[in-house]
Formats: structure tokens, sequence, C-alpha cells
């Protein structure tokens, strides 16, 4: 793996890891554990030799827990700080081979085409101050084509540093490259940025072909669409639509195609392809939804059992078509996760139990875990609120009894009611602020304290009258 391909995955150990989803997430350390060494494990099997390196196969997690107490976090997270290909599907939303739906293959090709994006997104970083050069210069060619070099028949060559070399035969003075210099720097200052230019833009002539999305099927039978349209491409000239654009938007489209340019777009459909093959990893959510105690016993159930052992070769290890080439699976990492409080994880097919054979149970969320939510997170539900009614000259304050009093609130609604987590605090957060949200900012300004007595007239009512708590909180 190359320098551009290599993510943050290599270089976060175990620890770091568990440090960074600290900063998110509250407690579920033997969540975070297992999933900072399955991910550095990816990182240690690749440093081996290809023999033993085939053999390894990837452990993958099962993450067991009532809604609400961190796995889905913990999935956004390690999408965010890994920089690894990463793909969260519902498990729910897919049907068996053969009916009206999505397959489970899908999720695959879903990977590959983060895998593109990430790989893309280094691409444009590492050469970005190159193409937008050659954006800039061709500006200056627009807006002043006296002041032009090389003939503009020469072009750019792909991984070439230098300009072509099919000269204007023109000899440049002193006052034509003032006038270009000055220019130059008008164009970076953004002085010149709502002026108006005619650019020739580019345009591919085989429309007839993007009629077919993965929806209607060809991409989900796995036909390479990308490749059929270049193939066409080719066959068919491309012509060139003059349109007349400021000059800011006019940067941009010239940036795309000087990119696109130097990419070399077969060099990263390969990258992409093996990122996502010795890298990538698919959360497979809601799993416990298509175990068999969810089954229906009167008819075909399509989006359950059925499921499940369309999975299975997936996660054993299979080959899967996309349309930039084939997948092998059988060394992608599959997290998946489920509430199981009416099935449990022994109603999943043997098979399948087998490839999960790591195992986390999250715990339940008690009142200091409620606290810690509230105020210790990089993105705390308190930290929010004080934002946005800051945007209206509001300043509000929590005080510590008042941050006691929505914890123990939360934790009585969850054991009343139905248990859903710390997503419990949204609900009694929204009812708490929604007066000083809508007075704001013609009726409130300046400090705006929430104490327990705030909390108590807010949340305490509700909370009396059962039947309304279930509608409301």
């Amino acid at each position: 793996m190359n320098e551009l391909t290599a993510g943050k995955e290599c270089e976060m150990t175990p620890q770091q890891t568990v440090e960074e989803l600290d900063r998110y997430v509250i407690g579920q350390h033997k969540a975070k554990r297992a999933v900072a060494i399955s991910l550095r494990n990816r990182y240690r099997r690749r440093q081996l030799c290809r023999e033993l390196r085939e053999d390894i196969r990837p452990k993958n997690l099962l993450l067991i827990g009532p809604t609400g107490v961190g796995k889905t976090e913990i999935a956004r997270r390690i999408a965010n700080i890994s920089g690894i290909p990463f793909v969260k599907v519902e498990a729910t939303k897919f049907t068996e081979v053969g009916y009206v739906g999505r397959d489970v293959d899908s999720m695959v090709r879903d990977l590959v085409e983060v895998s593109m994006s990430l790989l893309r997104t280094q691409r444009i970083e590492h050469m970005g101050p190159k193409a937008r050069e050659r954006a800039h210069e061709k500006l200056l060619d627009v807006l002043y084509p006296e002041g032009r070099k090389y003939h503009p028949l020469s072009g750019y060559e792909k991984h070439s540093d230098k300009h072509g070399n099919l000269s204007m035969c023109i000899e440049e003075t002193d006052s034509v490259s003032a006038k270009r210099q000055q220019l130059s720097e008008e164009l970076k200052s953004g002085e010149l940025d709502e002026k108006e230019v005619e650019i020739d833009v580019n345009e591919q002539t085989t429309p007839m072909v993007e009629v077919f999305s993965s929806q209607t099927g060809f991409e989900e039978m796995g036909i390479n669409m990308q490749g059929l349209q270049s193939m066409l491409g080719n066959m068919l000239p491309s012509r060139q639509r003059r349109r007349r654009v400021k000059i800011s938007e006019a940067r941009d489209i010239l940036f795309q195609e000087e990119m696109n340019n130097l990419i070399d777009h077969d060099e990263l459909q390969k990258e992409a392809l093996n990122l996502a093959q010795e890298s990538g990893v698919i959360f497979l959510d809601e799993i416990d939804k298509i175990a068999s105690s969810y089954t229906s016993k009167t008819g075909p159930d399509v989006s359950r059992e059925g499921v499940q052992r369309d999975l299975l070769p997936l996660v054993e290890g299979t080959s899967v078509m996309t349309k930039y080439g084939i997948v092998k699976t059988d060394h992608i990492l599959f997290f998946a996760a489920g509430a199981f409080n009416v099935s449990k994880p022994s109603d999943l097919i043997p098979e399948l139990q087998g490839r999960f054979p790591v195992r986390v149970e999250f715990d339940a969320l008690n009142i200091e875990d409620f606290k810690r939510i509230l105020i210790e997170p990089q993105n705390a539900l308190t930290r929010q609120y004080k934002a946005l009614l800051g945007v209206d000259g509001l300043e509000v304050e929590f005080t510590d009894d008042a941050i006691e009093a929505i914890a123990r609130y939360a934790f009585q609604a969850n054991a009343d009611h139905e248990n859903i987590g710390a997503r419990r605090l949204h609900t009694i957060m929204e009812q708490l602020m929604e007066e000083a949200a809508f007075d704001a900012p013609q009726k409130l300004s300046g400090k705006y304290v929430i104490d327990s007595r705030s909390v108590e007239k807010a949340i305490a009512p509700l909370l009396k009258n059962h039947d309304l708590a279930r509608f409301i909180l």
C-alpha cells in the first residue's frame, strides 16, 4: 500500500483508538477495546509475509446491547478516525436473492464506492496545488490571450510538470509580462471573481447509458457500466460547449478538468479495490431483526433467514463483481450489532454465528453515565444547545443540580417506559429547552440559567402522567 492509500488505521495503536473514542462515547470500555484490537490487527496482518497473511482471517465482532448505548456511535466515530473504507448498513433493508429489494452484495459495492471516494480525496489533496496552478494559467490565457506563451493546441500533458512546448512564436515584451503578472495577482486575490468569462467545457456524448442506475439492475448485476461508458466515449468524439460563467465558477470547472487529467483512473480503481479488500470494514446494524425469532411461520420470509444464508458467503469469503472490478471479501472486517431484546444470538443460523467469534455485550446506562454524557463528550448535548442559542445572544448555563436532575429523569423514564438509552436525553432536552428556543432572541437575551427547579417544572409533570409521557418522552 503506497503513501496515498495508507490511512490512520496503521498509525493508531489500540490505546490511541480508545482515547479517540472516549471523546465521543461514554463508558463501554470492553466494546472500545475489542474494536480497537480488531482495527490494529488489520495493520499487523499486512506486515506479515504473503503466505501467512492469506491464512489470517479477520475476527468479526458481534456487538450486543440495548438501543441507545453507543453501538452505532462507535461505528460512526470509527469511520471518521480510522481513515479506512467504512460502510454502515441496516440488515433489514436486504431481501433474499430472487425477490424485489436490495441483495447483500450491494454492501460490498457500496464499500468500493467509499474506497474510491477516499482515494480520490487523497489525490486531490496531493495533486490539488498542481491542478490549481494549471487552472490558474488557463484562466489567465482566457483573460489575456496576448500573453499566452504556448499555442492552445499544446495543452497540458498527463503526469508532466511542464507546459506543452508548441510555441506561439511571439516575443514577450515587458508590458505583456507586466500585464499578465498584474492579472495573475488580481485573480489570486479574488478581485475578478464576479467578472464573467467564456470557457470551453468538455462534454461526454454518451448520455443514454446513464439512464440505467444501480437500482434498476445493471449495477446490481455487476455489469461494468463505467467501462462500457468509457468504451462508447472513446468511439464517439467528445465535444466542447462554450459557457459564460463567473470567474469563481470557471476556476472550479477548470480545476476539476485538470484534476481529471492528472489522475490515473486505472491506477485509482486498482488501488480502491485493493483498499476495500484489505482494509474495508462493513458495519451491519440491526442484525437481530433478521434472527429466526422474528421469522413468520405462516409463509416465506424473504428478509430474514434467507438474508442470513446470503450473508454467509460474504462473511466467509467470496468474490463480488463491482463496476470497478472483482472484490474478494475474505479479509473484509464485519461488525454486526443488535439489541437482541426479542431474539438472541443463538437464533441466528449456526454457520453465521461461527463467523462472529468475538462477542461484546454493552452495559446499560445508569444515572452517572447520563451525567457524563451530558457534559463530557466533545459533542455533548449541553454544548450543542449553548452554541445554538448563543447565535441569538442567549448565554445558557446549566448548573450541576440541573445536570443531576436531567440524568435522573432520563433514567426514570427509561425504567418506567421503553429503554431507549441515551436517546432519552434528546427528548428531555428538547422539552426543557423549548421555551428558551422559542423566546430567543425577542423575549430572552443575556444570561439564562437552568437549574434543578427549571428541569422539574418542565419534566416532572410529564413523568407523573404516564400516558402523556409515553408519547412525549
